[in-house]
C-alpha cells in the first residue's frame, strides 16, 4: 500500500493537504503523525477503511474549519483513538508520554533539540 493509497482513502473523508509532489506538512510533528499511520498500516495493525472511519469520526465530532486548519490535530486524535481501541497503547501511556514531552520541551534550552532525555522526571526512561 503506497502513500498515494492513503491519500485516496482519506480523500473521501477530508482532503489531505497536498501539492504535486504529495502531502504537505506545516510542522515536523504532522509528517511524523502521517508516518506513524503508514507504519501501523504496513505492520498490519490498521486497515485503510478503519483509518478513514476514525479520521471521519474525529472530523465529524469537532467540525473542519473552512481553511482546513486543525486537519492534523484530527489526524492525531484518530491515531490515538485507534491505537487505544486496538490495544496498541492505552490512555495512560499516551498521557504519560505527552506529559514527558511537555516537561522535556520546558526543560530544553532554546535552540536545542527537544528529546525525552531532557524530561526532568523520567530522564527519557519512559515506556513508549
Amino acid at each position: 500500500m503506497s502513500q498515494r493509497d492513503l491519500i485516496d482513502a482519506v480523500a473521501a473523508v477530508a482532503p489531505l493537504p497536498c501539492d504535486a509532489a504529495g502531502p504537505v506538512f506545516a510542522e515536523p510533528w504532522q509528517a511524523q503523525a502521517f508516518a506513524m499511520v503508514i507504519a501501523l498500516h504496513r505492520q498490519g495493525l490498521l486497515t485503510w477503511p478503519e483509518w478513514a472511519q476514525a479520521l471521519s469520526q474525529a472530523i465529524k465530532t469537532h467540525g473542519m474549519a473552512d481553511d482546513g486548519s486543525g486537519y492534523y490535530e484530527f489526524w492525531l486524535e484518530a491515531l490515538e483513538h485507534l491505537a487505544i481501541a486496538k490495544g496498541i497503547s492505552t490512555h495512560q501511556r499516551i498521557d504519560d508520554l505527552a506529559a514527558a514531552w511537555a516537561r522535556a520541551a520546558e526543560a530544553t534550552p532554546h535552540g536545542k533539540p527537544i528529546t525525552l532525555d531532557n524530561d526532568p522526571v523520567t530522564g527519557g526512561a519512559i515506556a513508549v
